[in-house]
């Protein structure tokens, strides 16, 4: 009589899970993107716009004026402006948000003992000294790329140069941060900046070659 081997057994697989690649997720796939999205939203426009703001601004003037100190001051002024500006939109946006959202605990009665949705609040402070420091950033390299050029057509070329190559920068970075594609959002940050440089200066060279 043959014996039956009690060592043999069979457990039932679920379906679905036969295969353990199927059941996990790669880092890439299960990361949120959209939580960068508050941070990522400030730092990316404050620096893009001090260097297309500051460069647009140091064109336009030389388009009109052949004296480095006057392309110069006037992106010096730009920077501080600009700065104050994008802290102080920053702030009043962010705490308006923390307001309503503050109103919206207090309508669902949700205590202070709540510590993780209270660190979820925006930071006004935090989200304006971010936004005025990424403007800086950005604005200093046109800054830099006109401050030891003397001859003005050469200037305004290298400064046209140094911002094309940070504005690919920031496209580049931006689409890395954010999980979108590299050369979609690089050629759409790029065309933008020279888009705004050749306006500015065009506009500029028109008014102030027709004496108004």
């Amino acid at each position: 009589m043959a014996l039956t081997n009690q060592n043999d057994f069979s457990l039932p697989i679920p379906e679905g899970q036969s295969d353990p690649e199927q059941c996990q997720l790669s880092p890439e796939e299960d990361f949120d993107y959209s939580k960068r999205g508050q941070w990522l939203r400030a730092a990316v426009l404050g620096a893009n716009d001090g260097l297309v703001s500051v460069a647009s601004l140091m064109m336009g003037v030389g388009a009109v004026k052949q004296d480095a100190k006057a392309m110069i001051v006037s992106g010096f002024a730009g920077l501080v402006a600009g700065a104050c500006s994008m802290a102080i939109g920053e702030f009043v946006s962010v705490y308006s948000q923390l307001d309503v959202e503050v109103a919206q605990m207090k309508r669902e009665k949700r205590t202070k003992e709540q510590v993780k949705e209270r660190e979820q609040l925006p930071n006004p402070i935090q989200a304006a000294l971010a936004s005025a420091l990424a403007f800086t950033l950005g604005a200093i390299v046109p800054l830099l790329a006109a401050s030891f050029i003397k001859d003005q057509k050469v200037r305004m070329g290298v400064v046209v140069g140094a911002v094309s190559l940070t504005l690919v920068l920031f496209g580049w970075v931006g689409s890395i941060l954010g999980g979108t594609p590299a050369v979609k959002s690089t050629v759409r940050v790029l065309l933008g900046g020279l888009m705004a440089m050749a306006i500015t200066y065009g506009l500029t060279k028109l008014i102030g070659t027709s004496g108004l």
